[in-house]
């Protein structure tokens, strides 16, 4: 089989060895598309393949649709927004993704975020500790069960929105609502995909009822963010920030407007880590050879 490593923002070099080791032992054929400019490149690329791996890469219905041979994609990743498993379902393609393998990366970012802005993001001035802060945690999968860890072992209080605690023991308390985790929480950690019900779901109720000096942490997706509810709390609430590591579409306008109340980083770097990159890249490549070899579908998404 054919196998295409389409990234326009690539993996390290260390992972795509592993890669090419894990696929070429299974007996497949490795295809790269690195830093790839052009739709029309991928395009080309996905023609004559079998399955694909991709990271942040846009797998749009033109892309399904040109791509005859494939069997199987996986994401790089825990998030696969930007798959159309729609598209991928109705022409009988596996959707896969890897969760896990990039959840300590971007827990450690979304901890360095609150440092980052609980120390007036660097600047000279007084700023304040996180022990002894609460952290509210809104999505405790992977990511947010990390989080937490880390957030205890700092001397924080952390509460958790969930229906499940998945871990039986006293290290954090749990709430079932979310109106309670942002009006008692002097910090949330937003960690919870995109989908059709999570989308705006942070909205001005919730961001407002932050206690004084209250800070938003979101390590997820932009579009989980209501653009218009956040803007309204900052400008209602000058005390208030906002951490992302995904900027608003507004963000120049944003940070002209509210300055140090808000911050993104420059690129999405949840997974940029050199440990992350080949976790994901080489579970990525053993799930699909385990597909061929033994039609497992272990993290199907679809």
């Amino acid at each position: 089989m054919k196998i295409l490593v389409a990234t326009e923002k690539p993996f390290a070099a260390e992972a795509v060895d592993g890669i090419r080791h894990i696929v070429e032992e299974a007996g497949h054929e490795l295809v790269l598309l690195e830093k790839y400019t052009d739709k029309a490149q991928l395009l080309a690329a996905v023609a004559d393949v079998d399955a694909m791996i991709v990271r942040s890469d846009k797998v749009t219905a033109e892309v399904i649709e040109a791509a005859k041979q494939v069997k199987v994609i996986v994401r790089a990743g825990a998030g696969y927004d930007n798959i159309d498993v729609k598209a991928c379902t109705e022409r009988g393609i596996i959707v896969e993704n890897t969760p896990g393998q990039n959840s300590n990366a971007v827990a450690e970012l979304a901890i360095g975020m609150m440092i980052y802005m609980s120390r007036n993001q660097f600047a000279p001035g007084t700023g304040c500790e996180l022990s002894g802060k609460r952290l509210g945690i809104q999505g405790f999968g992977n990511i947010g069960q990390l989080v937490a860890k880390k957030a205890v072992a700092l001397g924080m209080d952390v509460v958790i929105y969930t229906n499940e605690v998945k871990e039986k023991h006293q290290r954090w308390k749990a709430t079932f609502s979310l109106e309670h985790l942002y009006s008692s929480c002097d910090f949330v950690s937003v960690n919870i995909p995109a989908t059709p019900f999570t989308k705006g779901c942070v909205n001005y109720n919730l961001i407002s009822k932050m206690p004084k000096g209250g800070c938003l942490i979101n390590t997820a997706r932009k579009e989980v963010v209501c653009e218009e509810g956040l803007e309204q709390a900052l400008s209602e609430r000058p005390d208030l920030k906002y951490a992302t590591d995904i900027a608003p579409v507004r963000y120049a306008e944003f940070k002209e407007k509210f300055g140090k109340q808000i911050y993104a980083t420059p690129k999405k770097m949840g997974a940029e880590t050199a440990e992350a990159n080949m976790n994901a890249g080489l579970a990525a490549a053993q799930q699909i050879c385990d597909y061929f070899a033994m039609g497992c579908t272990k993290f199907k998404v679809n």
